[in-house]
């Protein structure tokens, strides 16, 4: 869990990472969340961490709930 130290969010608000599913806001903080993702040094680390853990909400690795169920899928992995 060393790459935590390291990653773009330690120092944004949480709940960035867990967008709320009012339709007016979700996308937009989506797109925030993704933001930070894209300029995080430790993007896979953070990834593989969620895949492993079979982690269902939130941004992860800069992927989206959604996203993360696909990644699940195309690994073969069982998505509840």
């Amino acid at each position: 869990m060393n790459w935590r130290k390291r990653a773009a969010c330690r120092t944004e608000d949480p709940e960035l990472f867990f967008p709320t599913y009012s339709r007016r806001f979700a996308d937009q903080q989506l797109a925030e969340a993704k933001a930070v993702c894209r300029r995080c040094p430790v993007t896979t680390a953070c990834l593989e961490w969620a895949l492993s853990n079979n982690e269902k909400r939130g941004v992860w690795g800069g992927l989206s709930e959604t996203e993360l169920r696909r990644a699940r899928r195309r690994m073969g992995v069982e998505v509840a």
